[in-house]
């Protein structure tokens, strides 16, 4: 989609997605633009690599050499900082799926009919 506002959201939403992976075990940007692909999320590696190393100059993920079959690769790891804000992250997500998926701000509304008999101002 070309819409800035809904890949403004969605680029938040990978970089989560590659914290999440970060903080499971080491992860390479193939790897990543795989899992990615899984989920609906189309990346080049133009799109990746500069994520990744812009994560990496704020300190949420580290990376380390790796030598796989005769080839160099960058493995990225959470940081202690990127693991803080991955449990912020996760916090307020909850919140936010609780609103939009659940619509509680309708539960909260019949809730408050259902105990009075009319809705409280």
């Amino acid at each position: 989609m070309s819409d800035p506002i809904f890949r403004h959201f969605f680029a938040g939403f990978v970089r989560l997605h590659i914290l999440y992976h970060a903080d499971k075990h080491p992860v390479c940007g193939v790897e990543m633009m795989e899992e990615l692909h899984r989920h609906g999320y189309e990346l080049s590696p133009g799109t990746l690599y500069p994520i990744l190393r812009a994560m990496t100059e704020a300190g949420y993920v580290e990376w380390s050499n790796e030598v796989v079959n005769g080839k160099r690769r960058k493995n990225y790891r959470i940081t202690a900082k990127g693991r803080r804000l991955l449990r912020e992250a996760r916090d307020k997500v909850r919140e936010l799926v609780g609103e939009l998926v659940e619509d509680r701000d309708k539960m909260t509304a019949a809730n408050t009919r259902g105990r009075s008999g009319q809705r409280k101002a």
